[in-house]
């Protein structure tokens, strides 16, 4: 059985851990091993994830006993709520997690008063798309962000109004 709870900085090692497998194994035939790993360490590093934390990014794990097999990362916004991390272990896609996940998001905006969910998704993650579409979010514009070091990251925006 699943269960998910609020990670805390401790965590920030094994979310680090469980991002370079989801990443490697996921996001290298998007954007190449390269920007991977470039991306790891910019965004999904120990330090990063920890200062994540630190400034009241509200994270989350799911636990599959006592493994940890997928994480989300939740930041109010001015009139939404940007859900900027949401990845699970390839071996527990499938299961309900991201239904797990989009609940706790569900839940939590409306506990800030906030109408809408945000996301960027890869262009070419199209997977990833049809998930969101099938939970009820809505492409409503292009994004291509310089993120250093020669590489973007181009992106839909998403949102579930709701």
């Amino acid at each position: 059985m699943i269960q998910y709870r609020i990670a805390s900085e401790r965590d920030a090692a094994d979310i680090a851990a469980l991002a370079r497998e989801v990443w490697t194994e996921h996001y290298a035939p998007l954007i190449g091993v390269q920007q991977v790993g470039y991306m790891l360490e910019k965004f999904q590093s120990e330090p990063a994830i920890a200062a994540a934390i630190a400034e009241t990014t509200a994270c989350h794990i799911a636990f599959d006993k006592e493994t940890s097999v997928g994480y989300l990362a939740l930041k109010p916004e001015n009139d939404y709520l940007f859900l900027s991390k949401l990845y699970i272990r390839r071996d527990h896609r499938g299961m309900g997690i991201a239904r797990g996940f989009f609940d706790i998001a569900a839940q939590t905006a409306r506990q800030m008063s906030l109408p809408a969910i945000r996301l960027t998704v890869n262009k070419g993650n199209a997977d990833s798309i049809a998930i969101y579409r099938h939970t009820g979010f809505a492409i409503v514009m292009d994004v291509v962000a310089d993120i250093g070091n020669g590489y973007v990251m181009d992106d839909y925006v998403m949102e579930w109004k709701l």
